[in-house]
C-alpha cells in the first residue's frame, strides 16, 4: 500500500488532486491510503511553496498545479 498525502488548504485543485489520485488507484487496483494535509506548518515542513503537493511514502514528488494522470499512474506502479 501506498502511502499519499496531498499537501494543499483545500483549494479546488487540491481536491481534483486527490479525486486523480483515487481514479487512477482504483482503476489500477492498486491499493493506496491518501490523506490530505491542510495546515500550513505542515505543507512547510516538506518544503513545498505552492500547492497542491504530493508526497508518496514520505517522498515529496510533486508540487504546484494538478498533475497529469500519466505522471499518477508512473507514481503508483513504482
Amino acid at each position: 500500500m501506498k502511502d499519499i498525502k496531498v499537501l494543499g488548504t483545500g483549494c479546488a485543485n487540491c481536491k481534483t488532486t486527490i479525486a486523480l489520485i483515487e481514479q487512477v488507484a482504483k482503476a489500477k487496483d492498486i491499493s493506496v491510503s491518501v490523506q490530505k494535509v491542510e495546515e500550513l506548518k505542515d505543507i512547510m515542513s516538506y518544503g513545498v511553496m505552492s500547492t497542491p503537493g504530493v508526497v508518496i511514502d514520505g517522498q515529496v514528488v510533486h508540487a504546484g498545479g494538478i498533475p497529469s494522470r500519466d505522471r499518477i499512474e508512473q507514481w503508483l506502479s513504482a
